[in-house]
């Protein structure tokens, strides 16, 4: 069996994660057992979600074991099999963590998943046609479930969730405005993603110059919002908001380091009779077939033109993974392996 290399969390994060909060190492690959599947990792999926994972306090999901392998989406291939429902050569996705190899049980529910990359990248998989882009369906069709000629607003705006909402939002009718670092990134959600409009947070860093932005870009108020960020940027849409307008949580961002992200004025909150919900994608399983079909749809038809940042090697995990909580990668990041 070949040896594998892994990324361990080795210790918790005192504010800002560092590199030296993982530790490399290498093992053996164990022997299959029946109903086993050896996968050779090709891709990493880097998310932030992975933050709050690192952190030893309460949240929606269990703590990042110690000495563990960092949890993380992968695609690879079968490299041994012994399930009968899986070849070697199969292309599959599933959660193999920041290792090169995983043995993964055939039968657990959900674990593994065959794909085609007949039309869709292998690499797709772990984001316009995976996790991230069904965050994006969830919570624009289940929480927004906007109506044609609406507008709706998304931070973090061409990260791999944020590509896929302006996507899955302009096939709905929707004025679609971004928020996003840099004027590089906003010409990119205005050219090649489809956005009507985008705000680079770094030219409107405040509370007031963010919701001048927003009146200027939103002239006819904010219907609904996805929330990746919160801070200054939920309180500017909160003033620009119409009534009944509605927000998906999916995340935040600014507050990952630990300390706590106060609304300015919830009171707009009942004015407005808004709805906001948080939500987590993988307590919505039902939903992900309908959503993968749509969005590979998006893909396979050029609709959906999403971009990569891709680190070469495992040992560049852990730096990719702390610039892409600075918001230093260009869509979705990925590690490449193979």
């Amino acid at each position: 069996m070949p040896s594998n290399e892994q990324i361990l969390l080795d210790n918790r994060p005192q504010g800002e994660a560092a590199t030296s909060n993982f530790k490399r190492v290498t093992t053996d690959t164990p022997a299959l057992k029946d109903g086993e599947v050896l996968v050779r990792h090709h891709y990493l999926s880097l998310d932030p979600y992975m933050r709050g994972r690192m952190n030893d306090s309460k949240s929606y999901a269990a703590s990042q074991p110690l000495g563990e392998v960092m949890i993380g989406g992968t695609v690879g291939e079968v490299a041994e099999s012994r399930h009968p429902k899986f070849a070697v050569g199969d292309k599959v996705v599933g959660m193999g963590g920041w290792q090169q190899f995983s043995v993964v049980d055939g039968n657990a529910p959900g674990m593994l998943r065959k794909v085609d990359t007949t039309h869709v990248p292998l690499s797709h998989y772990l984001g316009a046609v995976g996790m991230p882009g069904v965050t994006a369906w969830y919570g624009l069709v289940k929480i927004i479930a906007p109506k044609a000629g609406e507008t709706v607003v998304v931070s973090a705006a061409t990260g791999a969730v944020g590509s896929a909402f302006a996507a899955l939002a302009k096939a709905r009718g929707c004025r679609v405005v971004g928020i996003a670092g840099g004027p590089e990134k906003c010409k990119y959600a205005t050219e090649e993603l489809g956005f009507d409009a985008c705000i680079d947070h770094r030219e409107h860093g405040d509370l007031k110059a963010m919701s001048k932005a927003l009146k200027e870009a939103c002239p006819d108020g904010i219907d609904g919002h996805f929330e990746n960020v919160g801070g200054y940027i939920l309180d500017a849409v909160l003033l620009r908001a119409n009534a009944f307008a509605r927000v998906a949580v999916c995340g935040m961002i600014a507050g990952y380091d630990g300390q706590p992200l106060p609304l300015q004025n919830p009171a707009l909150i009942l004015v407005n009779r808004m709805k906001i919900e948080g939500f987590i994608v993988s307590e919505h399983m039902e939903i992900w077939p309908e959503a993968l079909k749509e969005l590979g749809t998006l893909v396979g038809s050029g609709q959906l033109r999403p971009r990569e940042t891709i680190a070469e090697g495992l040992a560049a995990a852990p730096e990719a993974f702390l610039g892409l909580l600075k918001g230093k990668n260009f869509g979705k990041q990925l590690v490449k392996l193979v």
